[in-house]
């Protein structure tokens, strides 16, 4: 009866372990749709929000659309290890910034910092509140 019942658990812990990595990609699928999702909404209020011209909101897609394939070609690059992706992509984040700046006027400039500074401290909120303990 015990051999029976050792038996069951560890079938129940290689179940619920085989159904968690079952899980897993559709939720990794899951946070890459909210990604964009997340991408769409931050360039719909920039432009908004900067009142972009027709000029600029031209410059500016043809801007994230340079980066964005050079963002994927770091990514599929296989001879880069984990630390050297994320120093090229954070060089290409820099020099992407860079030329955004280029584009826009002083005032919005101003007004891009301000919107970037307020989405970084939501972000750390965010974080923060993740790695509180539960309240009980």
């Amino acid at each position: 009866m015990k051999k029976l019942f050792l038996v069951a658990i560890v079938a129940a812990f290689a179940t619920t372990s085989a159904f968690a990595q079952e899980q897993k990609p559709a939720t990794e699928q899951k946070s890459m749709e909210q990604m964009k999702q997340d991408k769409a909404a931050w360039e719909k209020k920039f432009k908004e929000e900067l009142k972009l011209t027709p000029e600029q909101t031209v410059k500016y897609d043809a801007l994230n659309k340079e980066y964005s394939e050079k963002f994927d070609a770091v990514l599929k690059d296989a001879s880069l290890d984990q630390s050297a992706q994320k120093e090229k992509k954070m060089g290409l984040k820099k020099e992407k910034e860079a030329k955004l700046l280029e584009i826009l006027t002083p005032e919005q400039q101003a007004k891009y910092k301000e919107m970037v500074d307020k989405m970084k401290a939501e972000a750390q909120k965010h974080e923060a509140a993740k790695q509180e303990p539960p309240k009980q």
